[in-house]
């Protein structure tokens, strides 16, 4: 946001135009004038979509180690309620985000589901740390990802993922909720499955090259 000082002139003008234009004494150019610098046009959509986004209440819910980075991200040092998410609610009936910071058992799985069902609507779910996204280190029978038994929107990667790793997630989720959703990582970066392709040229120098082109297994 500009802060941009005036002169008590200007400011005492603007109110003249304003007192004009409520007692109907604004008419053509002036009048265009008027609404041209007052006036924002948008569809109903776009502007509830704006609203969501820049007012989701997170539960107040944590599984494991991940809550605690969860938990700073109403500090100061970040201060998420630049965005409209500080608002951690006790009640998911009063929520319409669930962040799952932490491993998820096999036991916790049904319990985190009920609560799920149980948050207002639309609603959505951020997957904190390697654990609930895909087991991570604990990857063992009593684990399973979150996203086997409930739609997640966005997987925040980490072990932990630090809180900046969160706020950066938080607001891809914002983008989806006002329709602004950014393109996949394998489409940005040409990547196929986990890799990311380098185009290889074999009569490229690749004395100072510490990688293999694609195709080449020469040192294997």
């Amino acid at each position: 946001m500009e802060i941009k000082r005036e002169p008590i002139s200007d400011f005492r003008v603007r109110q003249l135009r304003a007192r004009d234009l409520l007692r109907g004494d604004l008419e053509g150019e002036d009048l265009e004038r008027y609404v041209e610098e007052r006036v924002l046009t948008t569809t109903v959509d776009k502007a509830v979509a704006w609203a969501q986004g820049n007012s989701i209440y997170p539960l107040t819910f944590g599984l494991a180690c991940c809550a605690i980075e969860m938990m700073s991200i109403v500090g100061s040092r970040l201060d998420i309620a630049r965005f409209g998410f500080e608002a951690f609610r006790g009640s998911p009936r009063q929520a319409d985000l669930i962040i799952l910071s932490g491993r998820v058992s096999i036991k916790m799985a049904p319990i985190i589901r009920r609560i799920w069902d149980q948050m207002l609507e639309p609603k959505w779910a951020i997957s904190m740390g390697a654990c609930c996204s895909s087991t991570g280190v604990f990857n063992n029978y009593a684990l399973v990802p979150a996203d086997k038994f409930m739609p997640v929107e966005v997987h925040v990667p980490g072990c932990p993922p630090r809180p900046e790793a969160l706020a950066h997630g938080i607001l891809k989720l914002r983008d989806k909720v006002q329709g602004r959703p950014q393109g996949k990582w394998r489409d940005r970066y040409e990547a196929r499955g986990t890799e990311e392709i380098v185009p290889y040229n074999p009569s490229d120098d690749a004395t100072g090259v510490n990688v293999f082109g694609s195709g080449d297994t020469a040192g294997a």
